[in-house]
C-alpha cells in the first residue's frame, strides 16, 4: 500500500469512526463471552450440586440446558457480529475506499 494512501485513510473521519465502533463492539462482545464461558466453568468448579440437580421428575439436570445455552449464546453472538459487520462496517469501509481513491 502506498504510504500517502495509508495516511489519507488514517486521517479519514470515517476510518476513525469505523475503528471506534468496531473496537467498542468487539470489547463488549468479548466481555460477554468471557462472562458466560467463565461463569459456566466457575459453576462447574464451585457449584456442582446445582448443575447436578434434576429439573422436575425426569433425568434432565440444570447442567444440560446451561451447557446448551453456552453453545447457543456463542452462535447468536457470532450472528449478531456478522450482521453488524455486513451492514454498518461494510458501509463505512466502502465510504473510506471512495474517499481515499
Amino acid at each position: 500500500m502506498d504510504v500517502k494512501l495509508a495516511e489519507r485513510v488514517k486521517s479519514s473521519a470515517a476510518y476513525r469512526e469505523l475503528v471506534r465502533k468496531r473496537s467498542r463492539l468487539g470489547w463488549t462482545l468479548t466481555a460477554l463471552v468471557l462472562f458466560v464461558y467463565y461463569g459456566f466453568v466457575l459453576l462447574i468448579a464451585f457449584n456442582k450440586q446445582f448443575l447436578a440437580a434434576k429439573m422436575g421428575a425426569g433425568v434432565m439436570t440444570w447442567g444440560m440446558p446451561l451447557g446448551l445455552f453456552v453453545i447457543v449464546f456463542t452462535v447468536v453472538i457470532t450472528g449478531f457480529y456478522v450482521r453488524r459487520a455486513n451492514s454498518t462496517y461494510d458501509e463505512l469501509t466502502e465510504q473510506i475506499k471512495r474517499e481515499a481513491a
